[in-house]
Formats: C-alpha cells, structure tokens, sequence
C-alpha cells in the first residue's frame, strides 16, 4: 500500500512555520490587537472538547480527510479516512505519529510542536502570537511562534466569530510550514464544542512487536 503522501503531512503538525491558505502581513498595532488575543485566549480556555471533520493538504496539493477528537489540556487524535495507516495522537504530554504499514512509531514533547498553541494550557496567546489583518471582519487570523526556539515553527490559526462558538469563535483550521518549507493546511467542519470526549481516543495500538496498548 502506497503512503499517499502522508508521512509528508504528518511532520508537519509537529514541527513548522506559517503561511498559506492564510495571507501573511504585518501584525495589526499592539494595542488593537490586545482585545482580539484576549478573544482567543477566552476561546481556547473555553473549549474544553472539539470534535470535527478535517481535511488535510500536503506540500505536493494532495488532500487526506479524517475525524479530529480535541480534548484540553494536551489531548488530541487525528483519525485518518479508511486505507490511510496513519495516526496521529496526543495523550496529553507526548505526540504520537503511529504508522502501521512499517509498524514505527515517533514521539515529540507536546509542548515543542505548533500543536502546543491549541492543547497547552500555560501557553498565553499575548505573549507569542500575532493577530494578522483580515479583509473579512468576521474572521480572526493569529500567528503564533516561540521566537527563542524557532525550531518549533509557526502555526497561523483562522477563526470564525460566531456567538455559537466558545467565547464568540470558531476555529476553522490552521496552516503550518516547517522548516523544510512543506506546507501543510488543515480546515475543519462540523465543528462540535464541550461535548463528552472519552480518554480511549487518546489511546493507540503500537504496531511494534510485543508491545501493550499504549495511553499515548
């Protein structure tokens, strides 16, 4: 079975830098942009579980789709469309990028990914994002990067505001771009928000041999 492509995608959740669907310019005035970081800090806090559909584009403008489980602080799975041997999974410290078809399995600190934006509670969106001007005033776009370790890349998020959503918004997706300059976009539907997430999404069978089911 052909990879599709998708150890290329998966890298890139866990490592990058922004650009994209989203359009990149220079950050809004400090101070207008307080009100609008301080909409998605109470957005992101809010959002205690997310489900959702998402669809997946890769540097080579192949699309994957799957169903996204969220659950804060630190958890999170992306469950890929059958025939794809690909999981990607947070149990809440670690990210687990599982690949069945060569039964191997990587890890990174949840915390050094871009992934970090949306799952790490301690992270304040004021202190290492950037709101981006939007033609649309509905729409909130925010980059987001560690400038002491640029090695962890950059995610720019794209919300919705919505009075339906958490505080107002809707996460509508995101992009990142490691350091290899592959580009990965992630846009999300059927978003469903604080609705009861169970632990056993975080979970993962390891491929390798005479390994237990693992929490992570």
């Amino acid at each position: 079975m052909k990879h599709f492509g998708i150890l290329a995608f998966a890298p890139a959740l866990a490592f990058a830098a922004p650009l994209g669907v989203f359009p990149h310019a220079p950050a809004l005035a400090q101070s207008a942009a307080k009100p609008q970081l301080a909409a998605v800090s109470a957005h992101l806090k809010a959002m205690k579980t997310m489900t959702a559909d998402f669809s997946q584009t890769g540097q080579n403008g192949q699309t994957l789709t799957g169903k996204l489980t969220l659950a804060r602080p630190g958890k999170i799975r992306f469950q890929y469309q059958p025939g794809v041997p690909l999981l990607v999974v947070s149990d809440g410290r670690t990210l687990t990028m599982v690949d069945y078809q060569v039964a191997q399995v990587s890890r990174w600190p949840v915390r050094n990914t871009p992934l970090g934006v949306l799952l790490d509670p301690e992270r304040d969106p004021g202190r290492y994002a950037k709101v981006l001007p939007s033609a649309d005033p509905n729409r909130l776009n925010v980059e987001a990067r560690d400038p002491k370790h640029p090695e962890y890349g950059v995610m720019t998020l794209s919300f919705r505001r919505d009075p339906s959503g958490p505080s107002g918004l809707i996460l509508r997706g995101w992009t990142v771009l490691d350091a290899q300059n592959n580009r990965t976009t992630v846009i999300l539907s059927n978003q469903r928000f604080n609705v009861p997430v169970s632990d056993n999404n975080f979970r993962y069978r390891d491929p390798r041999p005479h390994r237990p089911p693992s929490r992570g």
